[in-house]
């Protein structure tokens, strides 16, 4: 004898709040800027916990290993490879969220943290975002996350 499941009593969840669904409408690729920009100005740009004044120096500069040059290189950063970032109205308009903020500094390692969405993976970021620090403060040995689970692709869809 063949028995099916009875769906009678199946109804739909009332309690759908607890998932968090990015309902934002976003621009396309070939959009104008000036049509991305409109799109992004409505959404808030990642926050910066720790801000600075940045501090533009060519690759191979020789700034010592302190907090301070830490904090304005991650702010030149922000600004040199944008197009990572969601800090622009154009890249937040095409659904480019991701921020980087320092967190630690451990010896000659740098602790940072990823967070938002990035249309580039993420170990690809923090590669790019490492070597921008890394040119410019030769003493730094390491630039790694805080959290190993911000380099996966949840993170990313988690923002």
């Amino acid at each position: 004898q063949l028995r099916l499941s009875d769906w009678s009593g199946f109804q739909a969840l009332d309690d759908d709040e607890d998932l968090d669904v990015d309902m934002n409408t976003y621009a396309k690729e070939e959009d104008s800027q000036d049509y991305k920009a409109q799109i992004g100005s409505s959404l808030e740009p990642p926050s910066i916990e720790r801000g600075a004044e940045p501090i533009f120096v060519p690759q191979g500069s020789v700034l010592d290993l302190t907090e301070e040059n830490i904090l304005g290189l991650l702010a030149a950063c922000r600004e040199e490879i944008g197009t990572m970032f969601g800090y622009s109205e154009e890249n937040r308009g095409v659904g480019i969220t991701g921020g980087v903020d320092y967190v630690d500094l451990d010896g000659p390692t740098i602790i940072l943290r990823l967070k938002g969405r990035f249309w580039h993976e993420r170990t690809t970021v923090l590669a790019r975002v490492g070597a921008y620090l890394m040119g410019r403060i030769p003493e730094i040995v390491d630039v790694v996350i805080e959290d190993e689970w911000q380099l996966t692709n949840e993170a990313n869809d988690a923002w």
